[in-house]
């Protein structure tokens, strides 16, 4: 079981946050041999909006870096009881592999870009015809219904003219059964190399001498000392931040953005099962996925009509609105025959997402003080990568490498494939390729 209880030697890196990434970072950092803290102001690991994922594992992203990075995720959770060096399967999360299907569209040029990206990095994939959707997915309706509309447009459900003629079906994917219990997983993975976990202890102050992380100040009076601070605190990643004393010198913008996920029971002759397909949309702007009992999980993929709703993560509510519902319309122009219940019930949660939506993993400013931010909404699936490269980036830098004028190149163990971390800078400009969505 992980020490509730920090002792009073100094910690190599202390990571504040117990998430999917938290965690993975606690774990890869420990089979470096690094002495590893994670502190954590909720009483377990994943309890926070980690819990909440719909912990999709896909291979497709709108830049070749993050396709490349999804697919060494992919390869990780195929395998989960050897990435994590677990003895038995036993207690595991399971990686559930559909398949998903990812509709042509004018707005994202029918996958013009992932495909390239797909066909340089060898991920496989088919082109599926309308009659081959509406084979494998009976009763849906291919009409064109862009751009996504909120109901109180009046054009709300008017068709715009032509119908879907295809999509793309790429066979590696599918979604992890229970987050939470993923992130248990590399927690006490983590532990079991010596690393250690502080709950319900919140972080009230980030000290700084000489330019340089002093280790962390807690609510309870106490001081852990440090000289590597990690801030993977997902949507209190900005207040997280704001307790460091010394500026981290981010450009990128990110802030916690309200998410709603509705469940709904879907038809019967859809003949969907906990193994359904995953199905993203463009055209009506939402994603579907299989929830429990046999339920369908409907989000949205950010368009412009769905505006981002900032919410103080220590202050919001939990309640579905009438979002939610209108993720379930829109998905209903797709399959008439789904009853759309006026009460619906689901999940309402907080993504952490920059501007770009891709994450930051990178230092700052202040020497020892490391960031894994922005990374809610696409980056579930890359946790036991993200872990690697942070553990590799934070040796890199605190061995003297130059990471703002010479950033590391992390080779991934899985693709022929070095990424550039440059990408991921927090000093980064907008990245043009990006999807400006979820989809990363």
């Amino acid at each position: 079981m992980a020490a509730q209880n920090a002792s009073p030697a100094r910690y190599d890196a202390i990571i504040i946050g117990a998430g999917i990434i938290g965690c993975a970072v606690a774990l890869s950092l420990s089979r470096k041999g690094y002495k590893t803290l994670n502190v954590d102001a909720l009483p377990a690991a994943g309890y926070g909006s980690t819990s909440s994922s719909a912990a999709v594992i896909r291979t497709y992203y709108s830049t070749l870096d993050g396709t490349a990075m999804a697919l060494e995720g992919y390869h990780d959770w195929k395998v989960w009881q050897q990435t994590i060096g677990a003895e038995t399967e036993e207690g595991l999360a399971r990686f559930v592999e559909t398949g998903t299907l990812v509709m042509k569209t004018a707005a994202d040029n029918y996958q013009k870009h992932v495909l390239e990206h797909a066909d340089r990095l060898g991920i496989p994939y088919e082109h599926w015809g309308a009659a081959k959707i509406q084979d494998e997915l009976p009763g849906y309706d291919l009409t064109c219904y862009a751009p996504a509309k909120t109901m109180e447009d009046d054009d709300f459900g008017t068709p715009t003219g032509g119908a879907l003629d295809g999509g793309v079906y790429f066979p590696w994917s599918g979604y992890v059964d229970d987050p939470q219990i993923a992130a248990r997983n590399l927690k006490d993975a983590a532990v079991r190399l010596g690393a250690e976990f502080r709950f319900n202890t919140r972080v009230t102050a980030i000290p700084v001498q000489d330019n340089r992380v002093t280790g962390v100040s807690c609510e309870d009076g106490t001081h852990v000392p440090g000289g590597i601070v990690i801030n993977v605190a997902g949507p209190h990643s900005g207040k997280v931040n704001a307790l460091l004393e010394g500026d981290p010198g981010i450009r990128i913008g990110h802030r916690p953005l309200r998410q709603e996920v509705v469940q709904i029971k879907p038809p019967d002759r859809l003949g969907y099962s906990r193994e359904g397909l995953i199905v993203s949309d463009n055209d009506i702007a939402v994603y579907v996925k299989p929830g429990s009992g046999g339920q369908l999980m409907i989000g949205s993929q950010n368009p412009a009509c769905d505006v981002h709703i900032e919410e103080n993560p220590d202050d919001f509510a939990r309640d579905l609105t009438d979002r939610a519902l209108a993720y379930a319309y829109r998905y209903s122009q797709r399959l008439p025959e789904l009853g759309v219940s006026q009460h619906p019930v689901g999940i309402a949660d907080l993504y952490d997402a920059t501007d770009d939506w891709l994450p930051v993993y990178d230092r700052t400013d202040v020497d020892g003080y490391y960031l894994a931010i922005g990374t809610s909404g696409n980056q579930f699936k890359n946790a036991p990568v993200a872990g690697r490269l942070m553990a590799d980036l934070i040796s890199y830098c605190e061995d003297g490498g130059d990471q703002d004028n010479a950033p590391l190149q992390f080779r991934l163990s899985h693709v022929d494939h070095a990424l550039n971390t440059a990408t991921f800078s927090r000093k980064r400009e907008l990245t043009k390729e990006s999807s400006f969505s979820v989809l990363g």
